[in-house]
């Protein structure tokens, strides 16, 4: 099972997420116990001095409210870190990123959170992010109730839950393994621990985005290790 960290940006710093209220996120630096500053090539050096990841996760909260965007950092990052691989939700349309080429090592994600009406992605590379809050699907409905729509990988993103410190909601997730064992899902949002880890490793998660256990300290080195 892969641990992939979370680079959520908003105002040109890397903040700590919590509950889904991006009103209220803080730079990373003034929660963190691994880095002293919130610019994003200092905190992505930071992750890699605690463990050398091979994939991070980008969230541009800026470009998916509509407000800005975080390009020139995230492409200097790209560039500074050719071997790393990247996926990148900057609430793109499945038409906008169609027309982009963001480079060889960056993996669009899809956000339901930010499309109108569902479109297959069945044969494409992309990634898609199944945005919950509230036990609510974000988006069109239409999106959780055509899987056969969905690529290989997906995110199910549990709002409400990054940052909570309450766990993942490992009834969906179970669920989804369940009745999709042919696509690889990637669990998003409560992640405290190694006994979270264990379980979901043990239900089938083939992935999961971290932040806040690792900017905390609870999953440490010598617990990325064995995984």
């Amino acid at each position: 099972m892969q641990i992939i960290p979370v680079i959520d940006l908003k105002d040109g710093l890397v903040v700590h997420a919590a509950g889904g209220d991006r009103s209220r996120y803080q730079p990373v630096h003034l929660t963190s116990s691994i880095c002293d500053s919130s610019q994003i090539n200092q905190v992505v050096s930071s992750l890699l001095k605690l463990y050398p990841f091979p994939k991070f996760y980008i969230a541009d909260l800026d470009a998916i409210t509509g407000q800005g965007n975080h390009d020139e950092a995230i492409d200097n990052l790209f560039s500074q870190y050719p071997n790393k691989e990247f996926w990148l939700d900057k609430g793109n349309s499945y038409q906008a990123l169609a027309a982009t080429n963001r480079g060889i090592n960056c993996k669009p994600v899809i956000g339901t959170e930010s499309q109108r009406l569902p479109v297959s992605l069945k044969n494409t590379d992309l990634i898609l992010s199944l945005d919950f809050k509230y036990n609510q699907v974000l988006g069109h409905p239409g999106w959780l109730e055509s899987p056969e729509l969905w690529p290989k990988t997906n995110v199910v993103m549990t709002l409400d839950l990054v940052g909570s410190n309450q766990g993942p909601d490992f009834a969906k997730l179970s669920r989804l393994c369940q009745d999709h064992p042919d696509k690889h899902f990637v669990a998003a949002g409560g992640v405290r621990d190694v006994n979270d880890l264990m379980r979901l490793k043990t239900i089938g998660i083939a992935a999961v985005l971290l932040a806040s256990a690792l900017h905390n300290g609870s999953i440490d080195a010598a617990t990325l290790e064995k995984f």
